[in-house]
């Protein structure tokens, strides 16, 4: 799908309708994004602005990493994006790549989401004092609210992650493990792609013209971005250590279990046992005695009790 947008601040930004792009539609000061767009559409746009098509298709490649680069005076930036995913009953998050392609006449963007929230922040007019024309200040713009979305799921991934321990301190059961599973995992990307973006920021001068003014806005991202970085770092040693905590005290308790099963199985076989000499074919003491009976039971109790003494001393029943 393409969306287009003018560059005009005074007035509220509007969407062009696709179907009124044509061959020769001014895309002069435009931005052009692309959201999870067809062959058809990249093979337009590549056409229109003498875009290479494989800068247009970099960002539709799930695996593919965040760098910069430049080739005929059209700068290509790709940056990690945060998404998150509806699982059957909660959510996951995992990161897409995000294009920026920089043109003499326009800017282009393009993602493999066609609902993005940041895109709709500046499709909608919730994102102040950016410009179109501008066109690195537009991207730093960007690059800003991708980190402060990171933060922002971040602190989601915490507070989910005390809900799950919450509900596994009353019951252990593999949901929740599965849960906190799916976290860490969502943090472990994060975290490689943050690391990929600080490395695109460190780039970034070198392969584009920044305004005095920028500088600021750039600092402000790298300490956004920063801060993301070392919140996911925290956020996975914790949840890492968490995960092991809760191995550990399964583990224990299945051997708790396998304790108890014993000490049970060693119970019940003393009477088993007394019960096998006096039902042998042979002549056993008190046989065809009332009180024969009584005694054979008695002698099961005292086994029983010596050996729940020994057990208790030797800490097998605590």
């Amino acid at each position: 799908m393409i969306q287009v947008i003018t560059a005009d601040e005074k007035k509220r930004l509007s969407q062009v309708p696709a179907d009124t792009i044509t061959a020769d539609f001014d895309f002069t000061d435009k931005w052009i994004h692309l959201a999870n767009p067809d062959d058809r559409e990249i093979e337009f746009i590549s056409r229109a602005l003498s875009v290479p098509e494989n800068m247009l298709k970099a960002a539709l490649d799930e695996e593919e990493r965040a760098r910069a680069d430049k080739d005929d005076g059209v700068t290509l930036i790709v940056a990690d994006m945060p998404k998150i995913e509806d699982e059957d009953d909660y959510y996951t998050y995992t990161t897409i790549p995000f294009g920026f392609i920089i043109t003499e006449k326009a800017i282009i963007t393009v993602s493999l989401d066609e609902e993005t929230t940041i895109v709709n922040d500046f499709f909608y007019g919730r994102v102040k004092d950016f410009s179109i024309k501008k066109r690195t200040r537009f991207v730093l713009h960007f690059l800003y609210r991708i980190s402060t979305k990171f933060l922002q799921y971040l602190t989601q991934i915490d507070k989910a992650s005390h809900r799950i321990q919450a509900e596994l301190e009353k019951s252990m059961r593999n949901k929740e493990l599965i849960e906190l599973l799916d976290l860490e995992k969502s943090l472990v990307y994060f975290s490689n792609s943050l690391r990929a973006n600080r490395i695109l920021l460190d780039r970034l001068p070198k392969l584009a013209h920044f305004f005095e003014e920028d500088a600021d806005l750039l600092d402000d991202v790298i300490i956004e971005t920063n801060q993301a970085i070392d919140t996911s770092n925290l956020y996975l040693e914790i949840l890492s250590g968490t995960m092991d905590a809760y191995a550990s005290i399964i583990s224990n308790n299945l051997n708790i279990v396998m304790k108890v099963m014993t000490v049970i199985t060693i119970m019940i076989s003393i009477p088993s046992m007394v019960a096998a000499f006096w039902g042998m074919n042979t002549g056993v003491p008190f046989q065809g005695k009332l009180y024969g009976f009584w005694i054979a039971i008695g002698i099961s109790l005292v086994l029983c009790i010596i050996t729940g003494i020994i057990m208790f001393k030797k800490k097998f029943l605590k």
